[in-house]
């Protein structure tokens, strides 16, 4: 009977695993192509996961809450419609009896964990994890001593291939625990596992007078790639006070016409995502990324807009090839594009391949904030909100007082190849094209 394999999709650049967070079928349900199988959460996205063929769920792999290396085998569908009374496992027991299958080259003295998703001591490890662990020949007991950055502390893939290269380095590595530590007692192990252990003051505590609330999949995804972020990049950040008088008596003069014809608001987005664009063309290192001692400069600009969920997290779907886009091109697509992020309906690809991202602290009436660098970019800009303030203005008759509209713009930038004097000049450049926008 042929059986066809339900793998966890790679939905994103660098991605590497995905969590489970809900099943839409059980073992024995009959489906057709396109029916939705499960819900996953990465590093970038929440997508729900269709069926690429009809048949019958024969197994499901993995439980709900389950994190899964790109590539992993999720389920297996007949796709002759018949499955076997043998294959109706649960989930929990079928993920074991699948990872048992490609494990039996392993020594069987320091084998890795085979068949389990957590350790002794009630600690996770997702399959990359376990196969990174197998590969390199380390056993359980020496698993658990590794100190985990993760959330909880949980075993990342970074931490596992830090201690790897530690061993491989002749670096003492931690000593074999006989029990993982709780994750607020985490020891500090080798010193390049050290390095990337986060630092903690003091210990919080719990009672009566506070709640305890889990951070959500992406809730912890964000939190982790954020730390990542400033642990990559040496941050810097420049802040510019810039003149937008003319683009706001734009907006006001059209955006009541542009509603009517193109059935979209007119926000100021556009016009920023156009001289963000424009800037980049003039200053292409900014439009980069880092690879080792190598700068990989961009031919194309894809600007993602950060987009605040209703659930409190944040995603970035990406404008491509923006600097081909005229304003109503811009304007229509950031719309649909925050409309699809508030909805949960954005595709893998509409949320990957940017080059430089913008976040509106204005939406959320903040002056100007210095922003992390959404990797693997180089740089990312921050917009304040617009305000009427007093400002001294040159005339033919000399200088006079004047309203003018102004706002700040925020650059952070990597310093590790956009030094001040480009990051301040591009940041100049982006406010040039605002402040002499044609009304």
């Amino acid at each position: 009977m042929a059986a066809f394999e339900i793998k966890m999709p790679k939905l994103g650049e660098s991605i590497t695993e995905g969590t489970i967070i809900s099943w839409s079928v059980k073992v024995g349900d009959n489906i057709e192509e396109d029916d939705i199988l499960f819900e996953v959460n990465t590093a970038k996205v929440s997508a729900e996961i269709p069926s690429p063929v009809a048949g019958k769920i024969t197994k499901i792999l993995f439980n709900e809450g389950d994190t899964v290396a790109v590539g992993t085998v999720v389920a297996l569908v007949a796709l002759d419609g018949e499955g076997d009374a043998e294959e109706t496992t649960a989930p929990a027991e079928s993920a074991a009896k699948t990872e048992e299958a490609p494990q039996t080259e392993a020594p069987a003295a320091n084998a890795a964990p085979e068949k389990l998703t957590k350790a002794s001591g009630d600690r996770w490890y997702s399959p990359v994890v376990l196969q990174s662990a197998k590969t390199a020949n380390i056993g359980k007991e020496e698993l658990d001593s590794i100190a985990g950055t993760g959330y909880e502390g949980r075993l990342s893939k970074r931490d596992i291939d830090l201690y790897i290269a530690s061993k491989k380095s002749g670096v003492p590595a931690s000593a074999p625990a006989a029990k993982a530590p709780a994750p607020a007692e985490r020891p500090v192990a080798s010193a390049p596992v050290a390095e990337s252990t986060p630092k903690t003051a003091a210990p919080v505590t719990s009672g009566e007078d506070t709640e305890v609330i889990a951070m959500d999949p992406i809730r912890r995804i964000i939190a982790d790639r954020m730390v990542s972020s400033k642990k990559i990049s040496p941050h810097v950040t420049n802040v510019i006070e810039v003149d937008v008088t003319k683009l706001v008596r734009w907006r006001e003069k059209n955006k009541d016409a542009f509603k009517k014809r193109e059935g979209v608001s007119l926000t100021y987005m556009p016009a920023i995502v156009e001289a963000s664009a424009k800037a980049l063309k003039d200053f292409p290192r900014v439009n980069s990324s880092v690879d080792g001692y190598n700068i990989i400069e961009k031919k194309y600009i894809n600007v993602g807009i950060a987009v605040s969920l209703p659930d409190g997290n944040l995603i970035v779907p990406v404008v491509k090839n923006a600097d081909k886009l005229n304003i109503t091109g811009l304007a229509t697509s950031i719309a649909s594009m925050a409309d699809k992020a508030r909805r949960n309906k954005l595709m893998p690809d509409e949320i990957q391949g940017g080059t430089f991202t913008i976040t509106n602290f204005g939406s959320f009436k903040s002056l100007f904030g210095t922003p992390i660098i959404n990797q693997p970019e180089v740089a990312i800009l921050g917009v304040g909100i617009i305000e009427k303030k007093p400002s001294i203005v040159e005339t033919p008759d000399g200088p006079v007082i004047a309203i003018r509209e102004k706002m700040y713009l925020s650059l952070s930038y990597d310093h590790r190849v956009v030094d001040g004097m480009l990051g301040g000049n591009f940041l100049h450049r982006i406010a040039e094209y605002l402040e002499n926008w044609e009304e």
